[in-house]
């Protein structure tokens, strides 16, 4: 499928996340064929004051790449202004966050808030899609919450104003990330548009990601919780879609194995100390539902090197293969 004139391998996408889709990251999931990563959510102020901690979430590089450069900000002209110089570093497409739910995001008028200011969206838009060589995308939520629900409309403007696709969560900002997302607005959209329309929510095996392209009609399904821990949903969700095969989970072995390359290429771009903290989450997401992995995540919490998180995994494994 193509974003504008971005041409894409697939139209399974991994959501943006904070905290979990860095460089390290996409380059697994780009490795286990996702067709697009999105980076960390970034602030627009901070790149404009040129924040160090902001700047260091856009390490981009040709093995991660395609890769969407995801903004928030609500000032028109900061976001066209930093937008115009992502191209620079990477960037192959802009999205601007429409959907944050945060509070901390929100009270400033970013995120989420932007919903409730449908002009205020137009402006951005246009004014951003002008600046920029690469295609601009934005991505909603169903609305603020379920007294406005209002993806449709700003679906609209978006489009109106010069966005090469929409990518929708079916969820309120009420919501947050509870209940369950409605697919029905993804379709209802999917219908409404004549540009790509990227569907989201509710996406945590291959079999969800079927039914949502068969039920919503969108053209591409974006996976964000469901591929925490699980960069393989998806080399297995496209085997499903594509060629109608149902393939295992990874055992016990290829997830040790993966939280080991995992770990590695994050020490690589963020050096040892902060790549160990950081992998403590990472592991936990990487274990759940294997044997005894309570006891290993409260072990792994306390690792501070490369050298102790491996041997407490190679232990893992050895106290597993003890009880086969």
């Amino acid at each position: 499928m193509r974003i504008g004139n971005v041409k894409l391998d697939n139209n399974i996408f991994l959501a943006p996340m904070a905290g979990i889709t860095d460089r390290a990251f996409r380059v697994l999931c780009r490795q286990q064929g996702c067709g697009l990563t999105y980076t960390e959510m970034v602030s627009a102020k901070g790149l404009h004051f040129q924040n160090k901690r902001t700047e260091n979430l856009l390490c981009i590089r040709q093995e991660d790449r395609p890769v969407v450069v995801q903004l928030f900000g609500s000032d028109p002209g900061l976001l066209a202004e930093v937008a115009s110089g992502l191209c620079e570093v990477g960037a192959d497409i802009i999205d601007i966050n429409m959907g944050c739910p945060t509070p901390k995001i929100v009270k400033n008028g970013d995120g989420c808030a932007l919903m409730q200011k449908p002009k205020l969206v137009g402006e951005i838009v246009k004014r951003v899609s002008a600046t920029i060589k690469v295609p601009l995308t934005v991505k909603i939520r169903k609305g603020w919450d379920q007294n406005t629900v209002n993806a449709p409309l700003i679906s609209r403007i978006a489009e109106e104003n010069g966005a090469a696709a929409v990518a929708i969560h079916g969820r309120t900002r009420e919501q947050f990330y509870g209940g369950t997302a409605d697919w029905d607005i993804i379709a209802d959209i999917t219908k409404d548009l004549g540009i790509p329309v990227i569907g989201n929510g509710d996406i945590f095996t291959p079999e969800d990601a079927l039914a949502m392209l068969q039920k919503t009609g969108c053209a591409a399904v974006m996976i964000g919780r469901g591929a925490r821990g699980n960069p393989w949903i998806f080399n297995r969700s496209l085997k499903l879609i594509k060629e109608g095969l149902y393939t295992q989970p990874p055992d016990i072995g290829e997830v040790l194995t993966m939280i080991r390359r995992h770990t590695d290429l994050c020490i690589r771009h963020k050096g040892e100390s902060v790549a160990i903290r950081e992998m403590r989450k990472h592991v936990g997401w990487y274990l759940k539902g294997f044997k005894n992995a309570a006891a290993v995540r409260k072990c792994v919490n306390g690792a501070k090197t490369r050298e102790q998180l491996f041997c407490l995994l190679k232990d893992y494994e050895k106290e597993l293969e003890g009880h086969r």
